[in-house]
């Protein structure tokens, strides 16, 4: 593809994806039971492959050559394809998964139509509630990442609403340790941060400029330095999960309720 098939252009900034964002077992335990009995999964937007479930068939759908090149050579079959137009029958799988990749969709809208068509069973998206994200400590030092990131998360009773038939949505906790790189994993670890190979396995960070993201690392350098981090914050260190944005909706159609 000649142009980002989404809001974040992966070719030039997905490099390094696979090393910093991988799956969090207690993360994916949750999404995989939430896919329950099925035993063909599409999932959409799928970057290098984190969260597929490997005791299933699974076919990924990617855009991007780069991200695509970061997946195992024992992950699933992958298409190059885009969320707004999947290239499979009505109902031709079991069930269809998202993880982190809805608010990087150009139509979030159709491209949650197209899940619900393809899947004959659960639609499970992970995702975040923007309007949680302020309570993350990170937006003392870096509003205009929150900012950015709060309009690009579309709103959990929306999803659910385009998805239709009976839906649920579930706060997932986020373990101390989780092995996944995105920016609520280091509640407990700031220093990480600092890592400029951290921050580009984080998309929300192509949404700030250059001058607002030295700020925000070099004020938050200064207070870990100082100890002011840990006079406002360092309680977090010692919590075993956070209860914050991440969320996990499942969709079962309107046939399923009958």
């Amino acid at each position: 593809m000649s142009a980002p098939a989404g809001d974040f252009d992966y070719e030039s900034g997905g490099n390094g994806y696979a090393a910093q964002r991988r799956a969090d077992p207690r993360i994916e335990a949750i999404l995989h039971a939430a896919l329950g009995s099925a035993r063909t999964v599409v999932n959409v937007g799928a970057g290098a492959g984190s969260y597929e479930p490997r005791d299933r068939w699974v076919v990924a759908v990617e855009p991007s050559a780069a991200m695509r090149a970061q997946r195992p050579t024992e992950s699933a079959p992958v298409v190059g394809a885009v969320a707004e137009r999947l290239p499979f029958r009505d109902n031709s799988v079991d069930a269809a998964l998202a993880t982190y990749s809805v608010h990087q969709w150009r139509d979030g809208v159709a491209g949650l139509r197209e899940m619900r068509r393809v899947s004959s069973g659960p639609v499970v998206i992970m995702t975040s509630d923007g309007d949680a994200l302020e309570q993350f400590w990170l937006a003392d030092y870096a509003p205009e990442l929150i900012a950015a990131e709060r309009r690009r998360y579309p709103a959990i009773e929306d999803i659910r609403a385009t998805l239709g038939g009976r839906s649920s949505v579930e706060a997932l906790p986020i373990p101390i340790d989780c092995h996944d790189g995105f920016t609520e994993a280091y509640y407990a670890r700031p220093e990480a941060f600092l890592d400029p190979a951290v921050r580009r396995s984080q998309s929300a960070w192509g949404f700030v400029d250059d001058v607002a993201a030295e700020r925000a690392v070099g004020r938050l350098r200064d207070h870990l330095e100082s100890g002011e981090w840990d006079r406002r914050y360092g309680a977090l260190r010692e919590l075993p999960t956070y209860v914050g944005s991440l969320r996990i909706i499942t969709a079962l159609p309107a046939a399923a309720d009958r």
